[in-house]
């Protein structure tokens, strides 16, 4: 793997993981196009991933902290009885439902019917270049959940301005409860297949909850730090535990490269969303995506009519 290519990759995870459009989906289709085998580079794209947790750490670093003064803090009046749960703090409340919020990844190792696989190893084999029309397609859904949360949140703002008892919050509740949660947390396990874009879906189901747009994406972010950490720690676990060294086909330094400009970008495209989603501007993600997913399907189609790539003149 050559350092053009991990360059290439690094941006693309950069932009895309918090870019609503879905860093896995673009992965799949930039690997499709340089014909390498998305399964088989599974341990370098999680390795992206952990560069963009980097990038998320470090712009949320303040509000991080917070929380984990919060969090001791919280731990202390649980065990000197002080705690109240309708006394909490909105820190304290973020900590409670970040928790919430993670507790539906556990149906990741839920077996899948008539199969001997969980819904972890399906979105993972969906990542091969034989899947792409299943990626395309997925991107589509991912256009019809933008487009639903861009009509929620007017709704929510329309409400809002008519209601004498919100008029200081027009945007949405600042605050998720728990059923707000879990649906997050639902979505971000549909999420993991790739296509369906991890911070574009949550914060669609965020806007239908109600919820400001802007604590709905700093929630998704934030809850995606464990979830992308726990992902690299099992994809790890999984490469030590082969015959084959995790790093054979990719290479230490092109690794290291491409995270590094993950990480870089993926910074740059956190200030750039926040900016889309204050401007109401998401409508142009919603229909960006809607177009990549079905000139995807297009060529999908022609592949699966003359059997190969028609990039790389490979066999699917």
């Amino acid at each position: 793997m050559d350092y053009i290519y991990s360059i290439v990759m690094g941006i693309v995870q950069g932009l895309t993981e918090f870019l609503p459009v879905s860093s896995s989906g673009h992965l799949t289709l930039v690997q499709h196009i340089f014909g390498v085998d998305g399964e088989s580079n599974f341990f370098f794209n999680i390795m992206l991933h952990v560069g963009t947790l980097f990038a998320v750490c470090v712009f949320y670093y303040k509000l991080l902290w917070s929380l984990i003064k919060s969090f001791f803090g919280l731990i202390k009046k649980i065990f000197t009885g002080k705690f109240s749960w309708k006394n909490r703090t909105d820190d304290e409340n973020m900590i409670f439902m970040l928790i919430i919020g993670l507790l539906p990844l556990f149906l990741l190792f839920v077996p899948v019917p008539g199969t001997n696989m969980v819904f972890k190893d399906v979105s993972e084999m969906f990542s091969g270049n034989k899947y792409l029309i299943y990626v395309a397609s997925f991107l589509v859904i991912t256009s019809i959940l933008l487009w639903i949360g861009i009509a929620c949140n007017k709704r929510t703002c329309t409400h809002a301005i008519h209601s004498r008892k919100d008029l200081e919050n027009e945007d949405g509740r600042k605050n998720y409860n728990v059923l707000d949660a879990i649906c997050v947390g639902v979505m971000q396990v549909f999420a993991t297949l790739p296509g369906i874009s991890r911070s574009g879906s949550t914060l669609a189901v965020g806007e239908m909850r109600g919820i400001n747009k802007q604590k709905a994406i700093d929630y998704t972010f934030i809850l995606g730090i464990p979830t992308i950490l726990a992902s690299a720690v099992f994809e790890l676990k999984d490469a030590l535990g082969s015959n084959v060294s995790p790093t054979a086909e990719i290479g230490i330094a092109p690794l290291i490269i491409g995270m590094v400009v993950s990480a870089v970008v993926g910074y740059l495209a956190i200030i750039i969303f926040k900016w889309f989603l204050k401007t109401d501007k998401m409508y142009i993600f919603a229909i960006y995506t809607a177009v990549i997913g079905i000139v995807g399907i297009i060529i999908a189609l022609i592949e699966m009519n003359c059997g190969f790539n028609i990039f790389s003149h490979t066999p699917l």
